[in-house]
C-alpha cells in the first residue's frame, strides 16, 4: 500500500510540474531522457482531442505546426486538434459569454486580458513556465500577459498596431511627415488616400492622441466602467479639425483594406497583417513609414495610434493531464520557431526577442515603421466594448461639419453617447438588439428585440437582402454578442431574427415570414 501510495504521489508531483511549466525549453524537445521523467513527459501520453481558435490567414500554418508537434515531440503526445478561423476580438467575447464551448486554445487582443482573467477563461502559467516566457519575449508583451504578478497568457506578436504604407512612385520622401503635403500628392495623382475614419474609432484615435487626448477606461470588481476621456475638449477640437482636413478630399476612402493599392490607393493606414498583400501588389514600389504629422492653426501635431499585442490563452481543463499537455503545445506555438514561421507566412511581428532581432525580421519596413510610430502609440487596455461604436461616430459627424460649431457638436454628441452609456438602465444593458449591414444601415444602427418566450427573443419583420451579415448583441455592445461569425443573409426576404439562450450560450436564426 505504502508503494502505491508513494507512485500515485510521484505522479501528482511530475504532472504539477509539467502543468507549471516543467520543461524551459522553446521546443517539445527535453534534452535527455532524465529531464523528462524528471518533468513527468512520460505521464502526458496520449491523444487529446482540442479546439484550437486563431485568425483565418494562419488556420493552415497552425495545423501544420501542430502536426509538427505531434510528430517531433518525445512527451507522447498526439493533439486531434480543430482549427477554427476565429478572429482576436470575436475570440475574447465567446470566451467570456460560454468558456466551456471556447476553444482549448484562442487568440486575443490584449486590451480583451483582464476581462478574460475575470471570466475564469485563462489557465494560469506555473513558475518555470513564466520563467520562460519572461525570458524569451519582448517585456511590454509579457507586461501584457501578467496580472497581479502571475503570468495568464503566453506572448504571440508584438505587432498589434498600425502605420502609413505608400506607393513610392506616387508619394515623395521629403513629404512624408505631412499630412496635407500626402493628400495633395495624391490629389494631384488621382490616387486615393485609405483611413477608416468612419468605420473604425481604433484608427479615428490617431489624430486625438496626436493632440494629447486621451479615453482611459478601468472597471472595478463587479465590472463597473470608470472613465477618464479629454475626447471633447480644446485639444479634442484640434484633433477634430485635423480629421476634417482628410475626410473633406475627395480622394479619401474610409477603408484599412491592403488590397485598395490594387483601386486606386497610393496611401494606405494599417497594420503589419497586410504586407505581404501590399508586397504583392507594389513590389518595390511599396514604402512604409510612420504616420505623418497634420498643421492646425500653424501647429504640427503628430499622429498617434493604438498599440498594442496578441497573446495565446490556455483554457481551464477539468483534466490536469490534459492542461498540461495544453501547456505544452501552447509553449511550441508561441515558441521561437513558432513565432518565426509565422512571421516567414504572414509577415506578423514576434514577440520573442531573438527573433525580433533576426536579419529577416529587422529587415522588414513594415515591422521597422511599426518601431518608428512607437513613440506616439497609446497602449490598448481594457475598454468598454460599447466605446468602439460611440467614437465610430465622430468621423461621421465631423465629416458633415461644416464649421467650428458643428465640429463642436460633434464632439458634445460623443460625450453625450459616452453618458448615456455610463448611466445606462440596468433594463437597457441586459436588453438584445439586432446590428449589422442592414435595412440601409452599416453596423451602426441597434433592432430591437423582445422577450417572446423564456430565453427567447425576436425582432420585428425586418427586409433583409442576400448576402447581407448581421449579429444579436446584448446592452448595445460588443461585450456579449452572437454568434461567433456573422449570420448571412440567404435570398432576399422578410424575416424576424430570433435568438435562443442556452446558458451562456446563444443560437439565432432568421424566421422567413
Amino acid at each position: 500500500m505504502k508503494k502505491i501510495l508513494a507512485m500515485l504521489l510521484a505522479l501528482v508531483m511530475a504532472l504539477s510540474l509539467v502543468a507549471c511549466g516543467g520543461s524551459s525549453n522553446n521546443n517539445t524537445t527535453p534534452p535527455s531522457n532524465t529531464d523528462n521523467q524528471q518533468q513527468g513527459g512520460s505521464e502526458l501520453a496520449g491523444t487529446y482531442d482540442i479546439t484550437v481558435w486563431v485568425a483565418d490567414n494562419i488556420v493552415d500554418l497552425t495545423k501544420k505546426q501542430i502536426d509538427d508537434f505531434n510528430a517531433n515531440n518525445t512527451d507522447g503526445i498526439k493533439f486531434n486538434a480543430t482549427v477554427e478561423p476565429v478572429g482576436e476580438g470575436d475570440a475574447a467575447t465567446n470566451m467570456i459569454t460560454d468558456v466551456e464551448a471556447g476553444g482549448d486554445l484562442f487568440c486575443f487582443a490584449q486590451d480583451q486580458f483582464a476581462r478574460l482573467v475575470q471570466a475564469n477563461a485563462l489557465s494560469k502559467l506555473g513558475a518555470q513556465a513564466g520563467e520562460m516566457v519572461k525570458g524569451a519575449n519582448d517585456a511590454g508583451a509579457v507586461a501584457a500577459a501578467t496580472l497581479g504578478g502571475e503570468l495568464y497568457a503566453y506572448p504571440l506578436t508584438a505587432d498589434n498596431g498600425y502605420f502609413m504604407y505608400y506607393d513610392k512612385s506616387v508619394i515623395p520622401e521629403e513629404h512624408l511627415d505631412s499630412l496635407e503635403s500626402i493628400i495633395a500628392d495624391c490629389e494631384a495623382a488621382g490616387k486615393n488616400f485609405s483611413m477608416e475614419t468612419e468605420t473604425s474609432a481604433w484608427y479615428i484615435a490617431s489624430f486625438f492622441f496626436g493632440t494629447g487626448c486621451v479615453s482611459e477606461w478601468a472597471t472595478d470588481k463587479d465590472g463597473n466602467w470608470s472613465l477618464n476621456d479629454t475626447f471633447n475638449s480644446a485639444n479634442g477640437l484640434i484633433a477634430a479639425k485635423g480629421l476634417k482636413k482628410l475626410e473633406d478630399s475627395a480622394i479619401h476612402v474610409s477603408s484599412s483594406a491592403g488590397e485598395d493599392f490594387e483601386k486606386g490607393s497610393a496611401v494606405v493606414v494599417t497594420g503589419p497583417w497586410a504586407f505581404n498583400t501590399i508586397k504583392g501588389i507594389l513590389g518595390d514600389n511599396m514604402g512604409a513609414t510612420d504616420l505623418p504629422s497634420f498643421n492646425v492653426d500653424g501647429k504640427d501635431y503628430h499622429m498617434g495610434s493604438f498599440s498594442g499585442f496578441k497573446l495565446m490563452g490556455v483554457k481551464p481543463q477539468t483534466d490536469a493531464v490534459k492542461s498540461a499537455a495544453l501547456h505544452k503545445l501552447a509553449q511550441y506555438l508561441t515558441g521561437e520557431q513558432g513565432q518565426m514561421e509565422r512571421f516567414n507566412e504572414v509577415a506578423w511581428g514576434p514577440s520573442n526577442i531573438k527573433d525580433q532581432n533576426a536579419e529577416a525580421v529587422q529587415a522588414n519596413i513594415g515591422l521597422t515603421a511599426l518601431r518608428e510610430q512607437a513613440p506616439y502609440a497609446v497602449l490598448q487596455g481594457q475598454i468598454a466594448g460599447s466605446w468602439w461604436d460611440i467614437a465610430k461616430v465622430i468621423g461621421t459627424n465631423v465629416k458633415e461639419a461644416t464649421d467650428d460649431a458643428g465640429l463642436q457638436a460633434a464632439l458634445d454628441a460623443y460625450t453625450n453617447s459616452i453618458k448615456d452609456f455610463l448611466n445606462m438602465d440596468p433594463e437597457a444593458a441586459k436588453a438584445w438588439s439586432v446590428i449589422g449591414g442592414i435595412c440601409g444601415t452599416s453596423w451602426d444602427t441597434d433592432f430591437p428585440m423582445t422577450e417572446t418566450a423564456e430565453n427567447t427573443f425576436q425582432s420585428e419583420p425586418l427586409a433583409l437582402k442576400a448576402g447581407e451579415e448581421l449579429k444579436v448583441r446584448q446592452g448595445a455592445s460588443w461585450d456579449v454578442n452572437f454568434p461567433a461569425d456573422n449570420v448571412v443573409v440567404d435570398a432576399d426576404g422578410t424575416y424576424v431574427v430570433q435568438l435562443v439562450l442556452n446558458g451562456d450560450s446563444g443560437e439565432v436564426t432568421l424566421i422567413e415570414q
